[in-house]
């Protein structure tokens, strides 16, 4: 799949809230599952604590919060890339972006931050690169790393679970359409943000990842997905959806026609102007 092509159109057709797609993926805990860290020592007979690393989470986040556990000065651990060594695809240029796998690590007292991205970096690509996942992305004529990209795009923006497969289907048709996917979550990250308010002004700002401006997908996953994501990722439902918004909570709306997105659009903006005039 094409990556980061000149604009084409900024002409907005996905819009959630004004023109916003996003759900905070960060919000999903989820699926998180024990991994171990380092073998303690038979001296050693203090149980660790754990460390929670939540499906969505952007790697900066999951760098403040291993400084945190680990009591380092901020800024530590991601200092600690240039020698953990980690076992990233080639597409990732180092960057560990999607592959710090959501779940739920023990924390030895010695346990030092590059042993634990190691670690996180490790079970993603056993939860990646094995079937179904591998096999399932070749079967859509991408790579691993897309797939994952594609799935936190997913994670960022699907409201529950049960729309992940329909928010994958989406993006597949915007790219075979050859459209641009005009994502939300994807502006978000360019702006180091999370957010429902998107302005237009937000969607012309110069970068990699403004999906409204440059074709296909970003250059590098935009958060951590958790396996629901990835597995919806690369097999996804039927469908020829090309729009959708969450008129309310477990109302997500899916489309293929701009004008009934419009008007979901619009009952959306009265629900939210209705909430705001509520507020004390």
């Amino acid at each position: 799949m094409q990556k980061n092509t000149p604009p084409r159109s900024t002409i907005r057709l996905t819009r959630r809230g004004r023109i916003a797609l996003v759900v905070t993926g960060a919000v999903v805990v989820g699926t998180a599952v024990a991994v171990p860290l380092l073998t303690l020592a038979p001296e050693e007979e203090t149980r660790p604590t754990t460390l929670v690393i939540p499906e969505g989470w952007r790697a900066a986040q999951v760098y403040a919060a291993v400084d945190k556990a680990l009591a380092l000065p901020a800024g530590s651990t991601k200092k600690s890339l240039a020698k953990a060594r980690l076992k990233l695809p080639h597409d990732a240029d180092g960057n560990p972006e999607g592959y710090l796998f959501p779940a739920t690590y023990p924390l030895p007292d010695r346990a030092k931050p590059e042993k634990l991205l190691q670690l996180m970096v490790d079970t993603a690509n056993q939860k990646f690169n094995g079937a179904p996942i591998a096999a399932g992305a070749q079967r859509n004529a991408m790579n691993v790393y897309q797939a994952v990209t594609i799935a936190s795009i997913v994670q960022a923006e699907a409201a529950t679970r049960a729309d992940m497969g329909k928010v994958a289907r989406v993006i597949f048709n915007r790219l075979e359409r050859g459209m641009p996917l005009q994502m939300d979550s994807t502006l978000n990250y360019a702006l180091n943000r999370s957010t429902l308010r998107t302005t237009a002004s937000d969607t012309r700002i110069d970068s990699p990842y403004n999906s409204y401006q440059r074709m296909g997908l970003p250059p590098t996953p935009i958060d951590n997905p958790g396996e629901d994501a990835v597995r919806a990722a690369v097999n996804p439902p039927p469908g020829d959806w090309l729009y959708f918004v969450t008129v309310r909570p477990g109302d997500t709306r899916f489309t293929a026609d701009y004008r009934e997105h419009t008007r979901n659009v619009a009952e959306f903006n009265a629900q939210r102007a209705k909430s705001a005039e509520a507020r004390p």
